[in-house]
């Protein structure tokens, strides 16, 4: 029984033509079936990765994780409700909408709403993306990672941890506690910030190439107020990448080279650097909490923390030379 990917994100917005131009454009994803109540955006032969629907409600309408069997719904089903998580079989009204075979849906203790699904629908026609860029990395590592704001990140923990079964990548406490979460090779999938509020943090899509990344943030650039963080890499899963302010407030970041492991052995562990080797420059902070996360980099920088050499990291292209 096991999770295995992340498998598509939905989105509560009025500004459905907003989204459409910001992720078919930006995001470069395809948009099909958009209407005015509702938009559907293709990453690859997956025909859902993201959905936009235009209802009441938090930003935040669902998570969909995929699950490994289908007899897995049940089991976690049982797991959830001995735990006393109210759990709900999906419709075949909801499966088709979400275009899996079958799903259960619930409530994390933060009240983000949370799908299990079995068998995504695979589109006929070949992927368009938006705008010319290579592809994103998705397949068996999934659509990327979302990353939520955590109100009592003491409960959300044990129960993505102990009753869903993720697993802990590392973790910080400083300048604020964040935990990442593996369930594949990704180096995280998932990942919870204590800081008080609800909702998506941001979420993130992986290019293959590193220039559809560049190109990305000078479109980017090209709109005011669009980037969050200036370009950058990450200290734990390598990722370079810039974070654009997407429509409903909430971030997107947009990477290339992300580090996969082998959860097999990997062991998790507390970090201690701070969140970026350079860049990533909070532009939407305020001076005293931006500088202080500047200063980590900075002191990051003087130690000589540094990630592997490219030729020591195959998975930057998925296989090792021959």
């Amino acid at each position: 029984m096991g999770v295995i990917a992340l498998g598509y994100l939905g989105i509560r917005s009025d500004k459905m033509r907003d989204w459409r131009d910001f992720a078919s454009g930006l995001l470069a994803m395809q948009a099909v079936d958009v209407t005015s109540g509702h938009a559907t955006f293709r990453m690859d032969d997956q025909r859902q990765r993201l959905f936009v629907a235009n209802e009441p409600g938090s930003t935040l309408a669902a998570i969909g994780w995929e699950v490994e069997e289908k007899g897995d719904l049940d089991a976690f089903g049982a797991r959830l409700e001995a735990a006393g998580v109210a759990v709900k079989r999906g419709t075949r009204g909801l499966a088709d909408q979400r275009f899996v075979e079958d799903l259960i849906t619930f409530d994390d203790p933060d009240g983000n709403r949370v799908e299990l699904f079995f068998n995504p629908m695979r589109a006929e026609d070949p992927f368009v993306p938006g705008r010319p860029i290579s592809g994103f990395n998705t397949g068996a590592l999934g659509m990327g990672h979302a990353v939520l704001h955590a109100v009592r990140i003491e409960a959300l923990l044990p129960f993505y941890r102990d009753l869903l079964g993720f697993h802990v990548s590392d973790y910080g406490l400083t300048p604020y506690p964040l935990y990442f979460f593996h369930v594949n090779g990704r180096h995280h999938s998932f990942a919870m910030v204590g800081s008080g509020q609800t909702g998506f943090h941001h979420f993130m899509v992986e290019f293959k190439n590193l220039d559809d990344v560049g190109q990305g943030y000078d479109l980017a650039q090209l709109q005011e107020g669009r980037v969050a963080y200036t370009l950058g890499r990450h200290t734990n899963d390598y990722m370079t990448s810039f974070y654009a302010h997407s429509p409903s407030g909430f971030f997107v970041e947009n990477g290339w080279g992300g580090r996969v492991i082998d959860p097999a052995t990997w062991e998790p562990h507390e970090t201690f650097v701070g969140p970026s080797f350079w860049g990533h420059e909070r532009l939407y902070l305020p001076e005293e909490p931006r500088a202080r996360l500047r200063q980590m980099r900075l002191d990051a920088a003087a130690n000589g923390v540094r990630a592997p050499a490219v030729v020591d990291c195959p998975w930057l292209y998925g296989h090792v030379p021959g």
